[in-house]
């Protein structure tokens, strides 16, 4: 099946006010991803008055760490070569990794300025990020970014009219939508009835078994260059690499030997 995207990045446009639809996505995404954390809150007896704090931080940790990884990762000699570009991310240019190293930085920071044990919400929080993934992925489809590679038969694939193209694409954004889609419902599924029973940071480690795993499995569809030719391995692979290795050495050498549950919350 051939879908065609010529899907306009502006949702409403008045004169020179235009709202996007990436915006509106990435908006709704953290929203939807403050209820449920804050609904989780209540429900295990936490102080929400902790989840308004942090949520401060992370959201500004989300925002520079998405925007500096873009920076560093992906387009280091076009950003040091017009420096001011970094901060006009309404431009476009965000990247996950960075997000997760923002994220993970921002919290860490918290912990510290709050004396707060880190594996305290760390659980509670990863729960909503794939929530907030599902949105920022459909944003990249409706802004034709973060393309997949042709998809060869001419059967399958989608047609990203915008940027002048007139052969299918596979399209990855969706399929990474799609991926956080099952990782949520695994996660929250596990939550409703094992979350007491499971030690801390389990859930942190599942997700970032379950999503690195798969980031990596999707980039070999991405249509990306950042690394040198030849090198059998694309960026987004490289980054998710130690992920993968941190949260399988938690099942592998900590998860069997803590068999008390969330004894120190």
């Amino acid at each position: 099946m051939i879908f065609i995207n010529n899907f306009s990045p502006e949702m409403v446009h008045w004169g020179p006010i235009a709202i996007r639809w990436y915006g509106v996505l990435f908006a709704g995404g953290i929203s939807l991803n403050y209820l449920l954390v804050k609904w989780i809150f209540r429900r295990e007896g936490y102080p929400v008055s902790d989840l308004e704090s942090v949520f401060v931080y992370l959201f500004l940790g989300l925002l520079i760490g998405a925007r500096l990884g873009e920076v560093f990762f992906y387009e280091p000699e076009f950003f040091l070569s017009n420096p001011r570009e970094i901060i006009k991310i309404w431009h476009g240019g965000l990247s996950s990794h960075g997000a997760g190293i923002g994220l993970f930085v921002a919290y860490l920071i918290w912990t510290r300025r709050y004396k707060v044990k880190f594996s305290r919400y760390a659980d509670a929080l990863a729960l909503g990020i794939p929530i907030t993934a599902i949105f920022v992925r459909i944003g990249n489809f409706f802004n034709s970014e973060i393309l997949g590679v042709p998809s060869g038969s001419g059967k399958w694939g989608v047609i990203f009219k915008r940027g002048g193209e007139d052969f299918p694409r596979h399209p990855v954004q969706l399929y990474e939508a799609v991926l956080n889609m099952v990782i949520f419902a695994v996660l929250f599924w596990t939550y409703k009835r094992y979350y007491r029973k499971t030690p801390p940071l389990f859930f942190l480690s599942l997700y970032f078994l379950l999503y690195f795993s798969g980031r990596f499995i999707i980039e070999f569809w991405k249509d990306l260059h950042v690394l040198p030719e030849g090198f059998p391995l694309s960026m987004g692979q490289v980054l998710s690499i130690l992920p993968i290795l941190l949260a399988a050495g938690y099942f592998v050498l900590v998860f069997p030997g803590q068999k008390k549950g969330r004894q120190e919350l």
